[in-house]
């Protein structure tokens, strides 16, 4: 199918080809017809796409924190891997479309193939053939309502909760700042609530077209030397009830004219993207002037538990949802409350859509506002899950992929690769992604369908980097397949999951290998070997100072992520039989008792390990210090010896009252992923035994039983 896509290291944009999206539970996957362009959004995504490495930087301060924080913890190589892998990256462009629904798997049955639909979200809505959409972000259109008018539905949306939230009533004066198509739709908006409307903006088009055609009572130019007085004749000298900015400026000036054009006790309502240095004094102290934010469509963007998981606010208490705002557009078009035919100036087919973006840019000069991309309804092409990249020789490992995120980018593939192995296939939930994963790191074919992997005869082993709840699945199908797996933690999020894991397993003569990459580090090794015959019960103790994750984090979620004891915790107890040699036998944990909202009292945790060759191990993981302490603190005790590693940037050995340095080179992702597959290329065992695993993934388990409990678990093979 034909993407829009903009590469965000050298900002080219362009039309390709990749595969039409999947699809899976709380989804619906819809066939556009139109999408339309944001020229305000859209410019400035692209904008920064364009810009150097200093550009960017200059735009985004908060990620430039990151990675320096991220150089503390793991080092300048390691961090510069990542911002590489970041930047060669592909950017979905466009979130506001319109078409006809293919198939769904939406929870509630709502949606059927046939239904005519509206659609809204950044990496979901894009301008592409084909999209998949959450539930809550998909609504269906009226009768009588146009696929070219339903594209707008996302822009209406926010339009429609920048008004709400400046609650306006009958009669009152109301100015909007910043008449492109946002500013547009919210006067027609405050019109149909019974508004009188002001327009201020910098182009004398869009001052024109507010008055002519989307309502304005008055409008003028901001340069305009009579603004102030035509805005006293229009309030009476009063000032403005509302004021409502839907401008995009990086210029403070908005919100500094907001308060000067304000009424005393006014309120000034933030849409667009613009400078917020608020000027205490004199106009919004001395008028006691409320400044309030419209967040988006409404209530339920950014979460993740509405946007993703599906879950609806009640109707009785959040009336006005995303969903139910984009909804309630709609109805005004089907009413003809909204006019949208005369804010539509340009409609492209999509194979050309790099004309629409030389407009939106300035590169063509031509007046614009509304600019649509229609899409081809006997494109073949669109329904191909699949696409041949190279024709690469395979070689006795063949491997395919299913997930590329940023860790398997960083850590799994380009080792995998510098093996000597063969990269077959790459498997993501977006096209867009999978054929720029293949194209960077030279696999053959991207895909979108994981049985593009599980019945390629060819491919003999799968790498599994997906969100967690789906790691047993996927490695169940590929030890069907008659493959072997290398899966990231966990292996499984239920007792259920892990015991059908196990018989799988158990009926076929292939290898299951999961990313407890800490054994393999040079320094663990180096510790382990100086206790391995030391004869006696060896005592592991580990600090982690995770820091703080919050709770609507997809690893936080119960069903997505599992939480941090399944999801991160198993490193440690794999770490723990890995110094003891020996298996888990009862686990007993406990956590802080809090009553803040923010904090998972679980992230808090104190964790007891009993081995069975006597062994004991101590995990305290928090959530709650200081990003300044190194995360993690390994000591390992018995002999007389003492062996202790400093967040896998160095260790040492404690002995005969001296101390020996250990060298730390990596935290042991190459390691692992290449002692993997030489053990299948060598025929030799697993580097970590299934029992090893099953027994570290049901520990994980047990410590929530115990936590729920509040008494000690055992623990049996």
């Amino acid at each position: 199918m034909k993407q829009v896509i903009q590469n965000f290291k050298t900002g080219e944009l362009y039309v390709d080809d990749v595969p039409k999206p999947s699809i899976s539970k709380g989804m619906v996957l819809v066939e556009n017809k139109y999408s339309l362009i944001s020229a305000g959004t859209e410019r400035g995504t692209v904008k920064v796409g364009k810009a150097n490495l200093l550009g960017k930087a200059k735009q985004r301060p908060d990620l430039v924190a990151q990675v320096l924080q991220n150089i503390k913890k793991e080092g300048l190589k390691a961090t510069l891997d990542k911002v590489k892998t970041k930047l060669d990256s592909l950017k979905a462009l466009g979130y506001s479309t319109s078409g006809v629904v293919l198939a769904s798997m939406d929870t509630n049955g709502n949606f059927k193939p046939g239904d005519r639909v509206a659609c809204a979200g950044q990496d979901y809505a894009s301008h592409a053939d084909i999209v998949s959409i959450p539930q809550n972000l998909t609504v269906k259109i009226p009768d009588n309502v146009s696929f070219e008018d339903a594209s707008f539905t996302t822009l209406g949306a926010i339009a429609l909760q920048g008004v709400r939230q400046a609650d306006p009533k009958l009669g009152e004066n109301v100015c909007v700042i910043g008449l492109g198509l946002l500013g547009q739709l919210t006067t027609q908006l405050l019109k149909a609530n019974g508004c009188r409307v002001y327009g201020i903006d910098l182009s004398k088009d869009l001052v024109e077209l507010s008055k002519n055609s989307s309502g304005t009572d008055e409008a003028l130019l901001r340069s305009d030397s009579n603004l102030m007085a035509s805005i006293d004749h229009f309030t009476k000298g009063n000032g403005f009830d509302k004021v409502i900015i839907t401008a995009a400026a990086p210029s403070n000036d908005p919100i500094e004219l907001s308060a000067v054009i304000s009424r005393k006790k006014g309120e000034v309502i933030v849409v667009g993207a613009v400078k917020m240095d608020i000027p205490r004094d004199p106009d919004f102290y001395r008028k006691e002037l409320e400044l309030k934010m419209s967040c988006s469509y409404g209530p339920g963007r950014y979460d993740v538990s509405y946007e993703e998981d599906g879950n609806d606010y009640p109707y009785a208490y959040v009336r006005w949802t995303e969903q139910r705002n984009m909804e309630a557009f709609l109805e005004l078009i089907s009413q003809g409350t909204i006019n949208l035919k005369p804010l539509t100036t340009h409609v492209f087919a999509i194979a050309e859509a790099e004309k629409a973006y030389d407009i939106v840019l300035g590169k063509t000069k031509e007046h614009h506002i509304g600019i649509l991309l229609e899409y081809d309804n006997n494109n073949l092409e669109k329904n191909k899950t699949k696409y041949s990249i190279l024709s690469n020789p395979l070689k006795e490992i063949n491997i395919g992929f299913i997930g590329a995120g940023s860790f398997a980018q960083s850590y799994l593939i380009p080792h995998a690769k510098s093996f000597g192995a063969s990269l077959d296939t790459v498997v993501t939930t977006k096209g867009i992604t999978s054929k720029n994963v293949a194209e960077k790191f030279s696999f053959n074919n991207s895909s979108t369908e994981s049985d593009d992997i599980f019945s390629n005869n060819e491919i003999n082993t799968v790498f599994i980097a997906t969100p967690h709840n789906s790691h047993a699945n996927y490695a169940i199908n590929a030890l069907r397949a008659n493959k072997n797996v290398f899966v990231e933690k966990p292996l499984a999020m239920t007792y259920e999951e892990l015991e059908h894991v196990k018989n799988i397993f158990q009926e076929n003569n292939f290898k299951l290998m999961v990313g407890f990459n800490r054994r393999f580090a040079p320094v663990s090794i180096a510790i382990k070997k100086e206790f391995e015959n030391i004869g006696e019960p060896i005592f592991v103790n580990i600090r982690v100072n995770a820091g703080f994750i919050p709770k609507d984090h997809w690893t936080q979620n119960s069903n997505l992520g599992g939480g941090r004891i399944i999801g991160e915790m198993c490193h440690f107890i794999d770490l723990m039989q890995f110094f003891t040699n020996a298996k888990p036998i009862k686990v007993y944990a406990d956590c802080i008792d809090t009553s803040s909202q923010k904090i998972k009292p679980d992230d808090n945790i104190a964790i007891t390990i009993k081995f069975d060759n006597g062994s004991v191990g101590n995990l305290t993981y928090l959530a709650n210090g200081d990003k300044s302490l190194p995360k993690e603190m390994i000591e390992v005790f018995s002999g007389g010896k003492i062996g202790r590693i400093h967040d896998f940037r160095g260790g040492d050995l404690h002995k005969g009252n001296k101390v020996v340095k250990l060298k730390s080179s990596s935290k042991g992702h190459k390691e692992e992923v290449h002692a993997f597959l030489a053990s299948l290329k060598d025929n030799t065992p697993s580097p970590i035994s299934f029992e090893s695993i099953y027994l570290t993934t049901k520990v994980t388990f047990k410590i929530i039983d115990s936590l729920n409990t509040g008494l000690p678990q055992t623990i049996e093979d």
